[in-house]
C-alpha cells in the first residue's frame, strides 16, 4: 500500500481540510491549518507531498522524520502545521488499515472520556454570566474567557476593574462546581499581568492562559510571583524542541499544544510524555474542526496528563459553519456530564461527510484576525 494522492479543502468558517488516498482506496484526513493563513499551509501541505506520495503510510515516524529533518529549514507554525495535518491523515489510514482507533495503536487508552471546556463571550466579552449560564445548561462543567479587549504597556485601572468585574459575573453565574478559565490571549504586556494575576486570585481559576506573549515566557517566573492560579501556554510553540525551555524553566503548570500547529498525533504524543515528567498538565488548544478535534481525542485517551480538552461547538469564530457540519454522524462528539466519549470508530474515529466539505470548499473563506489599535492609534496584540 502506498500513497497516491492528496486533496486539499478549503472550508468556512476558517479552516484546511486534508483528503489523503491509498493507491487500494483507504482514506485519510488531516486539518492542517494557522487560522488567517490558510493559503500558506495550503501551498506548504502541496510542497511537502514530494515527500509522502508514494510511500508507505505505515511509516508515520520515517514520514514525520522526512518532513521536519530532511529539508534543511524546520519549525515554526507553518512547517509544523503542515506536518501536522499530513500526519492525522497517516494516522487515520493506519487506523482504518488495521480496524482500530489510533488511541489503540498507540498503546491503548489511559481513560474512556475526556472533560471538555466551551467558550463564552468572544474577542469582546459581553454579558458572559448570562453566557456562562446558558453553557452550564447545555452541561458543559467548565468554561473559558478571553480577559481583555485591547490593553497597552501600562493601562488605566478602570480597564483592569472591566476585567474583573466580568470574571465576577462569571463566577457568581456558574458557582464553584464550575471550572473558569481565563484567556489573556497574549494581549497583556508584563506589568499589567501581574496586576490582573494577583487581582483574579480570589475566583480560583481553573488557569490563565498565555498571561504573556511567547516571545515574553521569561517574564512566567515573575507573574509565578504574584499568583496561586495555574498558569498555562503553549498554542504558538510548534515542537518538543519549543516545550522543553517551557518545562525546563519550571512556571508553567498547564501545555497547551495544538494538534494541528504542533506536528500532529505523533509530535504531540511526545509533548504530553515530557509535560509528564515534569508533573505539568495539558490541555490541547483546539478552536478549530473536526479532524483536529478527533485528532485531539486520540492523544487525550492515552495521556495520563491530560485533564480537559479544549472544543470549538458555538466559538465565536464559527460563523455559517461549525464542526459538525463536515461529518456523516454527528453524533460521534456526543457530550455527557461535561464529559465527550472517546470515538471508538476506526482511524480518527469518525467519518468526514465528503459531499458537504467539497460543496463547502466552492466557497471557500478567507478569513482574517481583525487588527486591533489603542486609543493613540498603536497596534494592540488580538
Amino acid at each position: 500500500m502506498r500513497v497516491a494522492s492528496m486533496e486539499l479543502f478549503l472550508v468556512p468558517p476558517r479552516w484546511l481540510f486534508l483528503k489523503m488516498t491509498t493507491d487500494d482506496g483507504l482514506v485519510g484526513w488531516g486539518e492542517p491549518i494557522v487560522e488567517g493563513h490558510a493559503e500558506t499551509v495550503k501551498a506548504a501541505v502541496q510542497e511537502a507531498a514530494d515527500y509522502v506520495i508514494g510511500r508507505d503510510p505505515d511509516d508515520i515516524e520515517d514520514i514525520w522524520q522526512t518532513l521536519y529533518r530532511a529539508r534543511f529549514y524546520r519549525g515554526g507554525p507553518v512547517f509544523m502545521s503542515a506536518i501536522a495535518g499530513i500526519d492525522q491523515a497517516l494516522w487515520d489510514i493506519k487506523g482504518k488499515r488495521y480496524n482500530l482507533p489510533v488511541y489503540q495503536c498507540l498503546g491503548g487508552r489511559v481513560r474512556h472520556r475526556v472533560r471538555v471546556y466551551a467558550w463564552i463571550g468572544g474577542d469582546r466579552p459581553q454579558d458572559v454570566g448570562t453566557a456562562a449560564r446558558e453553557r452550564v445548561a447545555q452541561g458543559y462543567t467548565a468554561v473559558k474567557m478571553n480577559a481583555t479587549e485591547e490593553l497597552h504597556y501600562i493601562d488605566t485601572p478602570a480597564k483592569l476593574d472591566a476585567v474583573v468585574e466580568r470574571v465576577a459575573a462569571v463566577r457568581d453565574a456558574v458557582g464553584r462546581a464550575c471550572g473558569v478559565a481565563v484567556d489573556f490571549h497574549g494581549r497583556v504586556h508584563k506589568a499589567m499581568a501581574k496586576v490582573l494575576a494577583r487581582e483574579l486570585e480570589p475566583f480560583q481559576l481553573m488557569f490563565i492562559e498565555e498571561p504573556v506573549l511567547p516571545e515574553q515566557d521569561d517574564a512566567l517566573r515573575e507573574i509565578a510571583r504574584h499568583t496561586t492560579i495555574p498558569i498555562a501556554t503553549g498554542e504558538r510553540r510548534y515542537s518538543r524542541w519549543d516545550f522543553r525551555s517551557l518545562l525546563e524553566a519550571g512556571y508553567v503548570d498547564v501545555v497547551q499544544p495544538d494538534l494541528s500547529h504542533a506536528g500532529g498525533i505523533t509530535e504531540v504524543r511526545k509533548i504530553a510524555a515530557m509535560a509528564e515528567s515534569y508533573d505539568v498538565a495539558v490541555a490541547p488548544h483546539c478552536p478549530l474542526g473536526p479532524i483536529a478535534l478527533a485528532a485531539c481525542l486520540q492523544v487525550d485517551a492515552v495521556a495520563p496528563n491530560v485533564f480537559i480538552q479544549e472544543q470549538s461547538l458555538g466559538i465565536h469564530y464559527n460563523q455559517g459553519n461549525d464542526l459538525l457540519d463536515y461529518l456523516a454522524n454527528p453524533q460521534v462528539f456526543k457530550m455527557e456530564d461535561g464529559f465527550l466519549l472517546l470515538p471508538e470508530g476506526p482511524g480518527l474515529g469518525i467519518e468526514i461527510n465528503e459531499d458537504s466539505v467539497r460543496r463547502a470548499a466552492q466557497r471557500g473563506h478567507r478569513w482574517r484576525n481583525p487588527v486591533w489599535r489603542n486609543d493613540d492609534g498603536t497596534v494592540a496584540e488580538w
